[in-house]
């Protein structure tokens, strides 16, 4: 049952690593010759959605643009998957992959759940929370800054590599919400009640 809780915590530390990976080496500028998620991500989804109050969808047919294409969940599930794999196979076990496999499919679908959350408010449950208050604020910040607080899920590999943002250095013209706190410079962070 240990290895089970490891490969868990390891995932999701894991998964962490690589969103960040993915979302600065990948989504923010060509890799290797390969432009797609660079035009989709930063060309298209920052363009489309800023840190005012266009941070919230403004058009329906720019709906799409919210969340990655359907096929990108499974390719990626599968390549963060791959130490894993080679984990459970060099020490004989199933375990480690299969739950990496299922933390990381989890962890994916997390961050598409929120994302379409911050960016298309409906005041579910779970925008209700102060976990996705703070969520929300850290991504604000992204689009204003998109060098900084590239995690959506878990900001732990922003704190590792210092991308990690909590308000703005300077005064801008920022979303307004319920849901999302103050992040202007030496204001108090706004305080909300959260069930």
């Amino acid at each position: 049952m240990l290895i089970f809780y490891v490969s868990v915590l390891t995932a999701v530390i894991y998964a962490s690593l690589f969103e960040w990976t993915l979302h600065r080496f990948v989504m923010h500028r060509p890799f290797l010759g390969y432009w797609y998620p660079y035009v989709a991500h930063a060309l298209t989804h920052h363009r489309i959605f800023q840190s005012d109050k266009r941070y919230h969808l403004q058009d329906e047919k720019d709906k799409h643009t919210i969340h990655m294409a359907w096929w990108n969940g499974p390719v990626l599930v599968l390549l963060s998957c791959i130490p894993f794999d080679l984990a459970g196979w060099y020490l004989g076990t199933w375990i480690i992959p299969l739950t990496a496999m299922g933390t990381i499919a989890c962890y994916y679908g997390t961050y598409e759940y929120i994302h379409w959350c911050m960016h298309l408010p409906r005041k579910r449950n779970i925008e209700r929370t102060g976990v996705f208050f703070r969520l929300n604020g850290h991504h604000v910040l992204h689009h204003r800054y998109p060098d900084k607080n590239l995690n959506v899920v878990l900001p732990f590999a922003d704190l590792c590599f210092g991308t990690l943002l909590l308000r703005s250095k300077i005064p801008f013209n920022q979303v307004r919400g319920e849901m999302i706190p103050d992040l202007q410079p030496g204001e108090a962070q706004k305080t909300v009640a959260h069930s």
